[in-house]
């Protein structure tokens, strides 16, 4: 499994982007995928899920500003964030749940 994460930077409180992670080796009907992130000095965190029939699940200080899509042609899981805030900024990796490897991750920095 391969996982190519991007769309991270430096964008001020209030703002959005859109995370993009390109999946290699699997196919995203048939997994379901995680995203994660990793502030400066703390564990990963699980961020949101989304199932192969297209289920969501998000964690409570991302719900109802971050929505997780994928695009099955292009084998791409998506994360709009919205609301940015500056307690957002990590290193955001994308997962397949079955499998324990993980991508570089994408930093995004939200300034205040």
């Amino acid at each position: 499994v391969q996982l190519q994460a991007s769309g991270g930077g430096l964008v001020q409180a209030g703002g959005s982007l859109r995370l993009s992670c390109v999946v290699s080796g699997i196919r995203l009907t048939a997994n379901t995928m995680d995203w994660f992130r990793q502030a400066p000095g703390k564990e990963r965190e699980f961020v949101a899920t989304l199932t192969h029939l297209g289920r969501t699940t998000y964690a409570d200080s991302v719900k109802g500003r971050f929505t997780v899509t994928s695009d099955t042609v292009k084998n791409t899981v998506y994360l709009q964030m919205n609301g940015l805030k500056p307690e957002d900024t990590a290193v955001y990796y994308c997962k397949a749940s079955r499998y324990k490897s993980w991508g570089q991750g994408t930093l995004v920095t939200v300034s205040s």
